[in-house]
């Protein structure tokens, strides 16, 4: 994967798994949100018994979000999950019996498919299977490392907006090519709509788009933040500036997600930032390739794009430079005065 070559990272690899694997449940996501909360503990085998009760309380509480948490009709694991909401909801809850049931059901597949990616291990593993000999997991050095490298709380919000995208997916039981993922621009967040009357908020589009840029700002690589109360946190920029509307070129669904890229705010509204310009001709080569990032992730997101820009990638970049040619009515195009070694 590309993704990856271009920037082995150990938070790249943590990534890979969370946003280019299929998924079939939603166990991959709690059992990640779960490890990334561990921290830097000083023993590095980790009970099932010890894992077992936060990764059930993720299931249980994006029960509540959303009841449909796989695509089998029927599993007894999320089952016991949702009797242990009602049981909670009536004031009687049971933990012990839900890390006991987590214990014995909840890790049969999720720790052997953990690493897979594209139907193959990633070459980075954050742990080791060790259930035969010590009930347990044995967390490596790169888990460590990632760890310490302060990436656990946004990979953990990536994980969120990810996990909410495929569960809206499922939960609407639609088929893939009729869910159409939107932006809010007031709210940042992105959302659909369940039917002709309701419409469904999703998650924060921040969330959803940081990881495929791989925390970096689309214009300079320089490390943005999707934390609202960080100096550094991201804008939501338009590539196609929405001002082209005012002048009449018609930007098919400009507020697309194709369009949205995460800038840092210098590069946005600063000194030399892009405002309402155009990008130059190689940043519209950068944003074929985030989209292709998104396409090769599975729906939803990917679904909406093939939809908004082309079936194939040939179309995508042809629609890319249709957009393009239209644009240039905006005069000469931007570059970002500064900009760092790229990462994608």
């Amino acid at each position: 994967m590309e993704f990856i070559v271009s920037t082995p990272t150990d938070e790249n690899y943590w990534r890979s798994i969370v946003l280019f694997g299929r998924n079939v449940a939603s166990y991959k996501f709690a059992l990640s949100k779960s490890l990334l909360e561990l921290g830097s503990q000083p023993n590095d085998l980790v009970k099932l018994e010890d894992l077992a009760l936060p990764f059930a309380k993720h299931v249980c509480e994006h029960l509540l979000l959303s009841d449909k948490q796989a695509t089998s009709k029927s599993s007894s694991f999320l089952n016991e999950c949702r009797a242990y909401n009602k049981s909670s909801i009536a004031g009687n809850p049971d933990t012990e019996k839900l890390r006991e049931i987590a214990v014995r059901m909840g890790f049969n597949n999720v720790i052997d498919a953990f690493h897979v990616v594209n139907q193959q291990d990633i070459p980075t593993r954050f742990f080791l299977d060790e259930r035969s000999q010590n009930k347990g997991i044995r967390l490596t050095d790169a888990f460590y490392r990632l760890i310490d490298s302060g990436h656990a709380d946004v990979l953990h919000r990536e994980t969120e907006s990810r996990w909410r995208l495929v569960e809206t997916s499922w939960d609407l039981n639609m088929a893939s090519n009729l869910l159409r993922v939107e932006y809010d621009e007031n709210s940042k967040e992105l959302f659909t709509f369940a039917n002709q009357h309701r419409r469904v908020t999703i998650t924060s589009s921040r969330g959803a788009l940081n990881g495929y840029q791989k925390g970096k700002c689309f214009y300079s690589f320089s490390n943005i933040t999707i934390d609202s109360k960080s100096e550094t946190c991201a804008d939501v920029d338009h590539f196609f500036p929405h001002v082209l509307v005012t002048k009449g070129v018609s930007i098919p669904h400009i507020n697309g997600v194709w369009n949205l890229v995460l800038s840092s705010k210098e590069c946005n509204r600063g000194e030399n930032g892009k405002f309402a310009r155009l990008p130059s001709l190689r940043l519209l080569q950068r944003l074929h390739k985030r989209n292709e990032y998104l396409i090769n992730s599975h729906h939803p997101l990917r679904e909406t794009l093939i939809a908004q820009t082309g079936q194939t990638e040939a179309e995508r970049g042809s629609f890319l430079i249709r957009c393009y040619e239209s644009a240039r009515v905006l005069g000469a195009p931007w570059e970002p005065k500064h900009s760092l070694d790229p990462t994608f």
